[in-house]
């Protein structure tokens, strides 16, 4: 339960706890960054593979067009190069176009998080709040490949960093950012 009321030209809150906060106050506590949990980042890769597919199928139709409306099928030379092409590559501009622009792919921002960068301050990671480069982007897929290779130890680092960075994070000095309750 919440009153407010005006002092001062500046609004207060009064909890039930009779502890009044000014706006300054409550923006600093809002400014403590939380962070994305291992499931919902789960749940957010999901969500891109099924977006992803379906980049995957538009890629297949446009490679069969200029295939002269025929199948590139495994006995073909280009078969290894467009395999290669739209497992790594199409996924890479995917993941990358988003974190660059915004921070968030579009089943982070159904889930609610965004990347950030962050940097070593006195030992500590610290977000900077700022998007992340190619080449942090870069860094950060490939180390995310390397962390589901090793059987998704990688991603179940999270459960035991006080951050749930996973290996890539960690390599990449990236974080991701609980968004849901920010304004």
């Amino acid at each position: 339960m919440r009153f407010q009321y005006k002092r001062n030209s500046q609004l207060v809150y009064w909890h039930y706890t009779k502890k009044i906060m000014t706006d300054t106050e409550n923006n600093q506590r809002r400014e403590t960054p939380l962070y994305a949990g291992l499931f919902r980042r789960l749940f957010a890769i999901f969500y891109d593979g099924f977006l992803l597919i379906a980049l995957f199928f538009v890629f297949f139709i446009i490679a069969t067009a200029l295939n002269q409306l025929k199948a590139i099928e495994p006995d073909n030379i280009f078969y290894s190069f467009f395999s290669f092409a739209l497992f790594f590559g199409l996924s890479y501009l995917y993941f990358a176009w988003f974190w660059i622009h915004g921070g968030q792919t579009l089943g982070m921002k159904t889930w609610h998080i965004q990347i950030q960068s962050a940097q070593i301050q006195n030992t500590h990671m610290q977000t900077t709040g700022d998007n992340i480069s190619w080449k942090t982007a870069a860094i950060r897929y490939i180390f995310a490949i390397a962390s589901w290779a090793a059987f998704g130890l990688g991603f179940l680092w999270a459960l035991f960093d006080k951050k749930n960075r996973c290996w890539h994070d960690l390599i990449s000095k990236t974080v991701l950012i609980d968004v849901k309750n920010r304004k």
